[in-house]
């Protein structure tokens, strides 16, 4: 995929995936950005567990350096069907430079253990790690990265992710309700377009046979690579809706974002409604028209989504 326009069947990345015979796959060519030292937004990387070679992209609009400003920590997971890109992919580089520039915040975009070389829960464990990373700065700002130190504001917290990383945000949110992350204090969790399924085809799957961004066959493919291993698509992590929401009871208030258009849109919705029905705070934005991911390519739909977020995040 690349930053402008939606992509035909021809150039569709998911497509790309190369599987061989023992199971490893190759991975399409992606360009990477380099972390930014210019103004207007600032970024760096930094190590998270270099034994799972995942690290940290930070986010700091350069304003906030000259005015010393604390700003809201959001702890962001891109997209990719558990199996492809990283924070350094051009387009998640550049949206949360973009979004980082609108709303603003600190962000934190965290890398994660791709499938099928490290399956679900893999992505899920180095999440509540870079959970983990981010209290470790709060109780110990002596020592906390600089950027942290001087604009965190940990008591206004908030977990976010698109596609995939919307899958992974959520199950973080619910892994974080059984561990005491003081002195953060998680906020709010922002679901955009999260990633999920299920064996039986609902109405959007179906029709998505010939979609150019995540065309029924890429989708069977994602979720065959990502989860455990003899797992079918109502597994709780493809599907958490089967067999009723658990676990969400206490859960903090949560922001679902979907778009007509979306193969995965009708699923959204439904895992909204049940998380209405567990008497979650839900901030439904289900009223859209677009494609999935078209956040990435189209910049007039990524500045809406930074008005949802910025709202969701500031409580206006």
């Amino acid at each position: 995929m690349g930053s402008s326009d939606s992509p035909s069947d021809n150039t569709n990345l998911f497509l790309q995936i190369v599987e061989h015979p023992d199971g490893t796959i190759t991975r399409p060519f992606v360009p990477l950005s380099p972390p930014n030292s210019n103004p207007p937004v600032l970024s760096k990387d930094i190590p998270l567990n270099p034994s799972h070679d995942t690290y940290l992209r930070l986010y700091l609009p350069s304003a906030a350096v000259s005015e010393n400003q604390k700003l809201p920590v959001l702890l962001f997971f891109h997209g990719g069907g558990f199996v492809l890109f990283s924070p350094s992919a051009v387009f998640y580089h550049g949206f949360c430079e973009a979004m980082d520039a609108s709303i603003p915040a600190l962000i934190i975009s965290a890398s994660y253990r791709l499938a099928p070389e490290n399956r679900l829960p893999s992505a899920y464990e180095d999440a509540v790690e870079a959970l983990s990373w981010v209290q470790s700065q709060a109780m110990d700002t002596a020592s906390a990265d600089p950027w942290l130190q001087t604009h965190g504001d940990f008591s206004n917290f908030f977990l976010m992710g698109s596609s995939s990383g919307g899958n992974i945000a959520y199950h973080a949110s619910l892994r974080a309700m059984s561990m005491d992350l003081m002195p953060v204090q998680l906020c709010g969790v922002i679901l955009n377009q999260p990633y999920f399924g299920g064996v039986e085809r609902i109405v959007s799957e179906a029709a998505s046979e010939n979609d150019p961004m995540l065309p029924l066959r890429a989708n069977d493919t994602l979720w065959r690579l990502a989860l455990p291993v003899g797992s079918n698509r109502d597994h709780a992590f493809a599907n958490p809706v089967k067999d009723g929401l658990d676990g969400v009871v206490g859960m903090v208030k949560c922001m679902v974002i979907g778009c007509k258009g979306d193969p995965l849109f009708d699923r959204q919705k439904l895992f909204a409604e049940m998380l209405e029905k567990e008497g979650v705070d839900v901030a439904k934005r289900l009223d859209g028209t677009g494609s999935h991911a078209i956040e990435l390519f189209m910049p007039e739909k990524a500045e809406a989504l930074f008005k949802e977020v910025k709202a969701f995040v500031y409580g206006a």
